[in-house]
C-alpha cells in the first residue's frame, strides 16, 4: 500500500530511555530511535529539527497544533468503534542482523461487537520448515483463540489464551497485534506530532507520530480490555512504544504502526539458551516506525517462532539486536462480518507446548 504526500520534516518526540529488564530469552538492547529524516530522534529538540517542526506547523495551520494533534489521535479508538466492521491486513517484520522475516495476516474485524478473525502463517524458514498450515486467530475481549497452532495441539482444535496473562498483552505474541488493541493504545498517546497530509490508496489521511504510554493506554481503555494492556504496561521494560498513525477525515485509523526494539540474549557459559515459554518481547525505545505502509497480502504467524528462526541464522552465544515493527491496516469500513467464537467443545484443554520447543 503506497503512501503519497509530504515527508516528515522534523521530530518533536523524545525517545524513551532504553531499559535493562531481561524477560526470558529476550533482553533489552540499546536501540536508538531515529527521526523521520534518518537522523536521531533527539535532533528535533535542537537547532534545525526545531526549525523544521515550526515550518510544518506553520504550513499545516490548526492541524499541526500539538493539543489538536493529541486529541485527534486519542479520539481514534472511538471513531473506529463507530465505524463498525472493516477488513484488516497485518504485518510483523522482524529484523536481526542481516536477517529479515515478515509474518503477515489478513481478515475482518467487528469493532462494535468487538470480535475479529485473522488468518496468519509462519513464513518459510522462520522455524526451519516450510509449508506450515495457516493459523486462524479469533480475537475477543480478554481472549485469543488459535487454530492449527501446532505444538502438540490436536488438528482442528482451538487453543484459548488469556490475553491478560500474557507478558506482552498479545501485542506481539500471536504474530499480529490485535487491531482493536492497536487502536486502543492510542488512548495513551503523548507528545504527538503532526507529520503532514498524505494519501493511502486514494484516501486522504493525516499522519501523526509520537509515543504511547502503556499505563495510560490501559487506564483509558474500556474495562473489558484493560487487563491485556495493563499486562503489556508491566511486561514492557520502558513502558512506552513509538507509533505512526494515519487517520482519515472521519478520524478512523487507516494505518497504525508500532516499533519495538529488542535483543536476543543467549545463555552465558555456552550452555545454550533454555527452551520453554520464557521468550517474551520487551520494548526499548519509543522511536517512530518511519516506514511507509505496504500492501501486505500474505498471511502470517507467531513472532516467538520467527525470533527462533533468526536465532538459528547466527552463531549461538552471541546476543543480537532485533527490531519488530508491527503494522495494522484497515479498509472497507462498514462491513458486518459474521464471526463466531469457538464452542467450548472445540477448545483443547490439554497442555500446550511453547512454539519454540
Amino acid at each position: 500500500m503506497a503512501v503519497q504526500g509530504h515527508r516528515r520534516k522534523g521530530a518533536v518526540v523524545a525517545g524513551a530511555l532504553a531499559g535493562s529488564l531481561a524477560l526470558g530469552l529476550l533482553a533489552v538492547s540499546g536501540c536508538a530511535g531515529r527521526g523521520p529524516g534518518g537522523g536521531p530522534a533527539g535532533d528535533a529538540a535542537h537547532g534545525r529539527g526545531s526549525s523544521q517542526v515550526r515550518q510544518v506547523r506553520e504550513a499545516a495551520g490548526p492541524a499541526a497544533d500539538p493539543v489538536r494533534a493529541l486529541a485527534a489521535v486519542r479520539h481514534a479508538p472511538a471513531a473506529l468503534a463507530r465505524a463498525g466492521g472493516a477488513r484488516v491486513r497485518t504485518s510483523m517484520e522482524t529484523v536481526s542482523g542481516g536477517t529479515r522475516l515478515t509474518i503477515r495476516g489478513r481478515g475482518v474485524y467487528d469493532f462494535a461487537r468487538p470480535v475479529g478473525r485473522l488468518t496468519v502463517m509462519l513464513p518459510e524458514g522462520a522455524a526451519g520448515r516450510a509449508g506450515h498450515r495457516p493459523i486462524t486467530e479469533v480475537f475477543s475481549p480478554g481472549a485469543l483463540y488459535m487454530k492449527n497452532r501446532g505444538a502438540g495441539v490436536p488438528a482442528g482444535k482451538w487453543v484459548r489464551l488469556d490475553t491478560g496473562a500474557l507478558a506482552d498483552g498479545d501485542l506481539l505474541t500471536s504474530g499480529a497485534t490485535d487491531p482493536l488493541a492497536a487502536a486502543e493504545l492510542l488512548g495513551g498517546a503523548r507528545e504527538v506530532a503532526y507529520a503532514g497530509e498524505e494519501r493511502i490508496e486514494g484516501v486522504r489521511v493525516a499522519h501523526y507520530w509520537g509515543t504511547v504510554d502503556l499505563s495510560r493506554a490501559a487506564q483509558a481503555a474500556p474495562e473489558r480490555d484493560r487487563a491485556a494492556l495493563a499486562a503489556a504496561a508491566k511486561g514492557f521494560s520502558s513502558g512506552t512504544v513509538g507509533f505512526d498513525a494515519y487517520l482519515d477525515e472521519q478520524g478512523r485509523p487507516r494505518v497504525l504502526r508500532y516499533r519495538f526494539g529488542m535483543a536476543e540474549a543467549a545463555a552465558a557459559g555456552g550452555g545454550g539458551a533454555p527452551t520453554g515459554a520464557g521468550r517474551r518481547p520487551v520494548t526499548t525505545a519509543a522511536a517512530p516506525a518511519a516506514v511507509a505502509p505496504s500492501g501486505a497480502s500474505a498471511p502470517a504467524a507467531s513472532v516467538a517462532s520467527v525470533g527462533e528462526g533468526v536465532a538459528k541464522a547466527r552463531p549461538s552465544g552471541l546476543p543480537s539486536p532485533m527490531t519488530v515493527v508491527s503494522t495494522v491496516e484497515l479498509f472497507s469500513f462498514g462491513l458486518r462480518p459474521d464471526i463466531a467464537l469457538p464452542a467450548p467443545a472445540e477448545i483443547y484443554a490439554g497442555t500446550v507446548a511453547s512454539p519454540q520447543k
